[in-house]
């Protein structure tokens, strides 16, 4: 039974929506998140009228503002009004002005895979150096959706998200999936990459891992895949991705066992060589997480000077639940 709404707030809600352009910016929000610049850019309107716009969809509570470094992005909320949801999906988009707008957000969208494409294609040589070191990233994947299970994720949260490849796996099974990196570029690819897909609902946010602007017991899976070797304090960064797991979540740690290529160190900017499974587990049981399991994944062949890829899966204490892996004792 859906909710009474009450008639200040209707009045309030439809009043925000009941103009040309800010109904065009809702139908447009409707479609993922987007910029201020990217909205000038679609609609054809200057910058102060656009974000005067915005403001009153924000103080109506239909939209969402996260700031990313310098860029302000908008999105609608989640749940948004039972009154303004259903109007949305009953417009044709089919015409004008919609179906105009529709594809000058395709063309905005094109701009920023191409721009988003070229950072890649800058970094992507020293990636391929280090994924020659591992097992395949298919391997991997497969490790991940193994150890999570066939079961619904509800909500995700991928912090250090970079290139969002692990938001592109996952995000179809949660009900609401997020995703966190302290680089803006890197944002932009994930951006890009997530919208190939047609995965246009995430949150993508700007911010540091080891103090993330999200509330305790947040969601359902937290996820930190080759990220902790670059942080200086990756217990600190483990204490803080625990206090996100949900009653009942998971916390899942994808990174590299113990190693000695020192050139990644002074190369690739990582900060730790590895890190050995008592370690991690430790960490995790001091963040107040339990029943912590591995799964080492070797390259093939004993090939020496080459890397272990570890998954470390924990569980808040309210659901235990193990999975087919060894016990870290």
């Amino acid at each position: 039974m859906t909710a009474a709404i009450p008639f200040a707030d209707a009045l309030s809600v439809l009043r925000a929506a009941a103009e040309e352009t800010r109904l065009r910016i809702l139908v447009l929000l409707g479609e993922g998140e987007l910029s201020v610049s990217d909205l000038t850019d679609i609609l054809g309107q200057s910058q102060p009228r656009i974000s005067r716009h915005l403001k009153l969809l924000v103080e109506a509570g239909l939209v969402v503002r996260h700031r990313e470094g310098a860029w302000a992005f908008f999105r609608l909320r989640e749940g948004v009004s039972g009154l303004v949801a259903p109007l949305i999906a009953a417009l044709d988009a089919a015409a004008p002005p919609l179906s105009e707008d529709r594809a000058r957000l395709q063309a905005v969208r094109a701009q920023r895979a191409d721009a988003a494409q070229s950072f890649f294609a800058r970094l992507a040589p020293q990636w391929d150096r280090v994924r020659s070191l591992h097992v395949p990233e298919a391997t991997v994947e497969a490790a991940v959706l193994d150890a999570l299970g066939a079961g619904p994720i509800g909500s995700l949260v991928d912090l250090g998200t970079g290139t969002g490849r692990m938001l592109g796996l996952l995000a179809p099974r949660a009900a609401r999936a997020t995703g966190l990196d302290a680089n803006h570029a890197m944002l932009s690819v994930a951006r890009a990459n997530l919208e190939r897909q047609g995965l246009t609902r995430i949150d993508l946010r700007q911010g540091d891992i080891h103090a993330p602007p999200f509330g305790r017991a947040s969601f359902d899976l937290v996820l930190i895949h080759q990220v902790l070797h670059y942080l200086d304090d990756p217990a600190r960064a483990l204490r803080e991705a625990a206090r996100l797991v949900a009653p009942g979540g998971r916390l899942l740690v994808v990174d590299f066992a113990p190693h000695s290529l020192e050139f990644l160190r002074a190369d690739e900017a990582h900060r730790r060589l590895g890190f050995a499974p008592e370690q991690v587990a430790g960490w995790l049981a001091e963040a107040g997480l339990t029943d912590v399991r591995l799964r080492d994944l070797a390259p093939s062949g004993g090939v020496e000077h080459q890397l272990t890829v570890t998954l470390w899966l924990a569980h808040h204490p309210e659901a235990a639940s193990g999975v087919p892996d060894r016990a870290v004792a």
